[in-house]
């Protein structure tokens, strides 16, 4: 099967954002849209680890190859948005050319000296894969190689200028502006049940919000303490770091 449309892919690490960047492309209204499907194959098929607060929907396509089929039934009738983690789908994806040249892709990073923390938080045993800079970067570089252009996106350039960043995201995906989504109103997406222990404070923002000198200042802090209690997060910085300064070397800027 081949898609009509186009499947336009973000690929992130846990607590990059991504989630709020995917709830302002629903709010946009012109696409349908999947979270994290590629999940399944990687915790509930292969079985890599358990993921805490998850638990699967009925139905839901666990192989890589049917989540895949999944995508492309979906892509046969509009525009598809997934947001999904570049773990997740190491290596297959560059594997499968078809459906990897069917993907507009983009990239979502965040510092890792704020994703850790709250990454650890809520999964005390989080592995160095999970943390996601690394693979990120690999199928960032996987793509260039195979010819592909992918867009990046920084979460903190997201967060100071979220109108000017994701709009420029979109002309990079070739998708019409849409003011209206910036703000959002009523319930968690339905699929979102899946994971909803991960994303209450998206849920109920209503907005992407600027960051705080006061937030930049507790950042470091949090880390700190956090590292105190677990020193393996300091060696999970120092690994994933410098594949996020490799990122910040191309992303986005409001003016593209």
């Amino acid at each position: 099967m081949t898609a009509r449309f186009p499947v336009y892919a973000l690929w992130a690490h846990p607590r990059s954002m991504s989630t709020a960047v995917e709830r302002v492309m629903r709010e946009r209204g012109d696409l349908a849209c999947l979270h994290e499907p590629f999940m399944y194959d990687f915790y509930v098929h292969r079985q890599i680890r358990r993921m805490p607060m998850f638990q699967p929907q009925p139905g839901h396509p666990v192989r890589y190859a049917d989540v895949r089929a999944m995508i492309l039934e979906q892509a046969a009738h509009g525009p598809v948005f997934l947001k999904d983690m570049s773990y997740y789908v190491m290596p297959h994806l560059l594997d499968d050319a078809e459906f990897c040249d069917t993907i507009r892709h983009a990239f979502l990073v965040r510092d890792p000296l704020a994703s850790l923390p709250s990454y650890h938080r809520l999964d005390p045993d989080l592995t160095k894969i999970e943390v996601g800079l690394e693979s990120q970067w690999h199928h960032y570089q996987g793509l260039l190689a195979r010819g592909h252009s992918a867009a990046v996106l920084r979460a903190e350039d997201v967060r100071a200028n979220p109108t000017g960043l994701i709009s420029a995201y979109w002309r990079a995906m070739g998708l019409k502006d849409a003011p209206h989504a910036f703000e959002w109103q009523g319930s968690m997406p339905e699929d979102w049940q899946q994971v909803a222990g991960w994303h209450d404070s998206v849920a109920t923002s209503g907005a992407i919000k600027p960051v705080t000198e006061a937030e930049r200042q507790a950042r470091e802090e949090r880390f700190a303490k956090a590292a105190d209690a677990a020193p393996v997060l300091r060696a999970l910085l120092d690994h994933h770091r410098p594949f996020y300064d490799n990122f910040g070397a191309v992303a986005l800027s409001a003016a593209e």
